[in-house]
């Protein structure tokens, strides 16, 4: 029997999400327009309608005009109903920032802010999540990007030393009761940046970052699917055999001539693993004066057929916080729709 009710528990989930999705995608909508778009009957819409009444996630409105029938009640979602809190970490050029925004459940931002800080530690991102959820009601979830590799909540390779090592999502979580979510900035960025483009199609793109002082990311998204592999580590492209060590590697970014050597080569190596259609450079190292150079050192050994376009996009702090406010409202969802739109 409890193979039975754990299926009739999953079916209720996703009938709760079809109808949540569809008053998120409408300004307003009827138990039957409800019933038609999600393919449910109109008795499931209304008791799952009945239930997030109760909750506040939904709200009444007034009844539709009448065409001679009787007029039928409309809902609306209730994007204030809570709240999500996204932080951003992130060092550069010796600067420690701290970005947070509060976003709704529609990823409206209502509130948001950077700080320079010392230094980041996980003290520093608990206090500024304790203040937050202090001063907005109803957090339901929790997300933070960060320069590094993330597994299972605990920071791995990262570009903050002080996160080295801490289990920062489990620790948060049990803190605070809610969903958390840790996740890598490139993973995040090009999540963003790909999804606010609109393609009509699926596309393979990449974003790599060159950030001053310290080492190269890269993000990918591979057929419309964000890649980020076994242990997460996929885009550490600092990681590349390039014949020299991490040390002499961070000490050449910061030459001109060399750092042009290097993004060739890390370039080039993105072109023939996952041919992407664009990437976009970004970091403060990207200058829009080393652009021909890389783009033709390129050349020498990719086949002009199938050079992507590549471009500068230094400003990535919209597409890093929409991936983020994204991925952070996915974690939220039941978890077979997640598996469906993000695989």
């Amino acid at each position: 029997m409890q193979p039975v009710s754990n299926n009739t528990i999953r079916v209720k989930h996703i009938n709760v999400e079809l109808v949540k999705n569809t008053l998120k995608s409408k300004e307003y909508a009827t138990k039957s327009s409800i019933a038609s778009i999600t393919g449910l009957s109109v008795a499931t819409c209304g008791n799952i309608l009945n239930e997030l009444l109760q909750t506040g996630e939904v709200l009444e409105m007034e009844l539709e005009e009448s065409n001679g029938g009787r007029p039928a009640r409309r809902y609306k979602y209730n994007a204030d109903y809570s709240y999500i809190i996204c932080l951003t970490v992130k060092t550069e050029g010796g600067v420690d920032s701290l970005t947070y925004a509060v976003a709704n459940m529609l990823g409206d931002i209502i509130a948001e802010n950077t700080s320079v800080v010392p230094h980041i530690d996980y003290e520093v991102i608990d206090h500024q999540i304790e203040e937050l959820i202090n001063n907005y009601e109803n957090v339901k979830a929790i997300g933070i990007g960060i320069p590094g590799v993330v597994h299972q909540g605990v920071i791995d390779v990262c570009d903050l030393d002080l996160l080295i090592g801490v289990p920062v999502g489990p620790r948060l979580q049990d803190k605070y009761g809610v969903e958390v979510t840790i996740e890598n900035d490139m993973h995040l960025t090009v999540y963003g940046f790909y999804n606010m483009q609109n393609y009509d199609e699926d596309k393979t793109f990449a974003i790599v970052t060159f950030p001053k002082d310290n080492f190269p990311g890269a993000g990918f998204i591979v057929d419309g699917h964000l890649l980020k592999g076994n242990t997460k580590f996929a885009g550490e492209v600092s990681f590349l055999p390039f014949g020299i060590t991490r040390e002499e590697q961070l000490k050449q970014l910061n030459s001109t001539q060399e750092f042009v050597f290097l993004a060739i080569k890390t370039i080039t190596s993105i072109i023939a693993i996952i041919d992407p259609v664009s990437i976009a450079l970004t970091g403060e190292l990207s200058k829009p004066a080393l652009l021909d150079d890389i783009y033709n050192g390129c050349l020498k050994d990719v086949p002009k057929e199938h050079m992507p376009e590549i471009f500068i996009k230094n400003d990535t702090h919209d597409e890093y916080m929409y991936g983020l406010i994204s991925v952070t409202l996915e974690s939220l969802t039941y978890n077979l729709q997640l598996v469906e739109k993000r695989k």
